[in-house]
């Protein structure tokens, strides 16, 4: 009887977690039923397989978007950069909430050499209440962003790179004037704790790039709240 019912209590924390990716909550909560949950196993993706949005190799788009300064942003406006680290992510995803620190390290960490983080929220509003633009400005200075935090107010863009989650990352590099896909999928091998990551597939793949090499994992599985449309 015991062990029922210890797995039915952690079968309940696993579907309070994951429920939240239906309609997140700005709750702590929501943290800590994340924290709860068996971290997945992290396995490069076959490309092959992909048929949605860009796969590697492709030119990714440049886009006009609006910061939650009310600045139009786009990709030809960083003249100097080498290439670009592009993640789709939220206000209210367990998941995104867990990243947002990596995140400014992450663009502490390679802008200055050239690859600027620059975050885009594609969820609509309507489906998801806390993702409005107004509460974007919120979440950008609470969480002191130091990159630009746009709102893909068409819901257009995150369909032409294929973003699924929240977060997703798309690492491009400037290749004769283009754009071009380096890197998808998860930031780390650990989505729920930064403390117990042991693979930094981002930060890996920017560093070969900046090496002058190929980028030696291509993709992996995006782990997050499905995006809201």
């Amino acid at each position: 009887m015991k062990n029922i019912l210890s797995s039915i209590s952690f079968a309940a924390l696993v579907l309070i977690a994951f429920s939240s990716c239906k309609n997140e909550s700005t709750d702590k909560s929501w943290d800590l039923a994340v924290s709860k949950i068996v971290q997945p196993e992290f396995t490069e993706i076959n490309s092959e397989t992909e048929t949605k949005g860009y796969t590697i190799g492709d030119e990714a788009t440049d886009f006009k978007l609006k910061d939650v300064n009310g600045k139009m942003v786009s990709l030809s406006d960083y003249k100097d950069a080498k290439g670009f680290i592009v993640i789709f992510t939220c206000n209210t995803c367990p998941y995104a909430v867990a990243s947002e620190e990596r995140m400014v390290a992450l663009d502490k960490e390679f802008k200055s050499k050239g690859y600027p983080l620059i975050a885009i929220n594609p969820n609509n509003p309507e489906v998801q209440p806390d993702d409005t633009y107004e509460l974007m400005r919120e979440k950008a200075k609470e969480a002191g962003f130091t990159f630009p935090y746009l709102y893909d107010e068409s819901q257009t863009i995150y369909a032409k790179y294929g973003a699924t989650k929240t977060p997703h990352v798309y690492l491009l590099q400037k290749e004769g004037g283009k754009n071009i896909v380096k890197y998808i999928g998860a930031i780390d091998d650990n989505v729920r704790n930064a403390a117990e990551v042991k693979e930094r597939f981002l930060a890996n793949a920017v560093n070969e790039l900046l090496e002058g090499k190929e980028v030696s994992v291509k993709e992996t599985k995006a782990i997050g709240c499905s995006v809201k449309q």
